[in-house]
């Protein structure tokens, strides 16, 4: 199924109040039907890092920021661990409306999959984003994310935690200079089995280090 796609509802402005804004009114998929809000990035221009995942889940639907719910919890146990102050990085995701889906006869909101058609809709966002933040690095948490930047081919079980410059991937644009580095989605730990969550914790932050000794370097 083709979607109109975000761009038509850009505003000129790379401010972020203004592509906040415009973002809530953003009609360029169908997903905005079934969410309560749009969820927005998060965190002020000049972030060196800025960080991506898939797209709010239930509790950032209803609050209206990102990562906010358990895997945020996660994410936020992991940067401490990695000397790594979320006030100073940006945070967001590549699709800004929850998707989900019910159980019969059930109310509680099951995460299901943005498709890449929807991710594809909602890049302009992103990449919105990327120009208003400006960041040194930007670390993807996901494949869904990772994918957005750096092309529907790119395999995060293959390329994990390995430094990629935008501006070698066409498919964003040949003006893009971020450097990128993927690593799993903090979601990812908590659905995992249980006697390897410390394990997966450790690794995730261990991902976070290189970034935050990148930054120092």
């Amino acid at each position: 199924m083709a979607f109109p796609g975000a761009e038509q509802f850009l505003p000129d402005s790379r401010d972020l109040d203004d592509l906040m804004a415009a973002a809530s009114t953003c009609r360029g998929c169908d997903l905005y039907k079934a969410a309560d809000q749009t969820v927005f990035g998060a965190g002020s221009p000049g972030s060196t890092i800025m960080f991506v995942g898939e797209q709010p889940g239930d509790q950032e639907d209803r609050a209206g920021e990102p990562f906010v719910g358990p895997a945020g919890r996660v994410f936020d146990r992991a940067l401490d661990a990695a000397d790594i102050d979320r006030e100073l990085t940006y945070v967001t995701n590549a699709v800004k409306h929850f998707k989900f889906t019910r159980a019969a006869g059930q109310k509680r909101r099951i995460h299901d999959k943005p498709s890449r058609t929807e991710v594809v809709a909602c890049r302009p966002w992103l990449l919105a984003e990327l120009d208003a933040v400006a960041p040194r690095i930007v670390v993807c948490l996901g494949a869904t994310a990772a994918q957005a930047l750096l092309g529907s081919k790119f395999r995060l079980t293959r390329h994990r935690g390995e430094l990629f410059n935008l501006a070698d991937d066409g498919d964003v644009g040949p003006e893009r200079t971020e450097d990128v580095i993927a690593t799993v989605h903090p979601s990812s730990i908590l659905r995992g089995p249980s006697d390897k969550r410390d394990q997966a914790f450790d690794d995730f932050v261990d991902d976070l280090r290189v970034v935050s000794n990148l930054l120092a370097s």
